[in-house]
């Protein structure tokens, strides 16, 4: 009997594991410069897999960011939905809103979780973008900088077990806690705060998280009238390529949504 119900929580373990098609970059011929697209298969687990939202705002300074944001929330959710049925953690993080937060459930939760020994960062080179984005990269005409942003775009959702938080540390104590052994990245943008937040690729990846970045879950700050002069989704595209090069594989949400559901 024993025996019985254990191979049955075993069978049922395996039963949740999902295989996804992951895409990464690889220079064949060293110092080349001809890199080539790699597909491969990546088995994740839900109850071991975290996925993150990264700086999905309210509301941006630049006009064409928040338009862009707005149709990226439509996308998410059945994501998201998908995800927390199967157990999936999910955590969001929109940078310096906190505050509005405060009192969120979610976010007390996050602030329970004992915090965990950060391992010594990993020594990775960060290495130039191939798009400029000095001057902010926002591609509608005539907007400044300011802080436009209250809190998390009011149409993403929130589950009563999700976590909110924008610090790095906390993160990490909620994916050691949890024994997270794949973390997916989704939100904005890919050549700022999806590589250089605390709780973000390259600051995880630093510290041995292994991340995956939702390609089709992301958006660049990106303006075509600056170099390379393309078009702002080719520009996005070639941000992927630097991450998917250096940094981190990336993978299609909807393939994870199909074998989810």
């Amino acid at each position: 009997m024993v025996l019985w119900m254990v191979l049955a929580a075993s069978l049922l373990a395996a039963a949740t594991v999902v295989t996804v098609p992951i895409r990464s970059r690889v220079e064949l011929f060293r110092s080349s410069g001809e890199w080539r697209d790699v597909l491969l298969a990546e088995s994740i687990d839900p109850a071991t897999t975290a996925i993150i939202l990264c700086d999905l705002w309210d509301k941006h300074w630049c006009r064409g960011a928040t338009e862009r944001v707005g149709v990226l929330t439509a996308k998410i959710n059945p994501v998201l939905r998908a995800a927390r049925r199967k157990g999936v953690l999910i955590i969001h993080a929109p940078s310096d809103t906190m505050n509005f937060y405060k009192d969120a459930p979610q976010r007390r939760a996050m602030l329970a979780i004992p915090p965990a020994a950060l391992p010594m960062s990993k020594e990775i080179p960060t290495l130039k973008l191939p798009i400029d984005d000095s001057d902010g990269g926002c591609d509608t005409e005539g907007d400044k900088f300011y802080k436009a942003w209250s809190r998390q775009h009011q149409a993403v959702e929130i589950g009563p077990n999700d976590l909110i938080s924008d610090k790095g540390e906390e993160v990490y104590s909620a994916l050691r806690l949890r024994g997270i052994k794949h973390l997916l990245v989704a939100g904005v943008h890919t050549n700022m705060c999806i590589l250089n937040r605390s709780f973000a690729i390259r600051q995880m990846t630093k510290w041995g998280v292994r991340c995956i970045l939702m390609r089709d879950l992301t958006d660049a700050m990106y303006d075509p009238k600056d170099s390379p002069h393309v078009s702002h989704n080719e520009g996005t595209n070639l941000v992927i390529q630097h991450i998917e090069q250096h940094w981190a594989p990336t993978m299609l949400s909807s393939d994870l949504l199909e074998r989810l559901r």
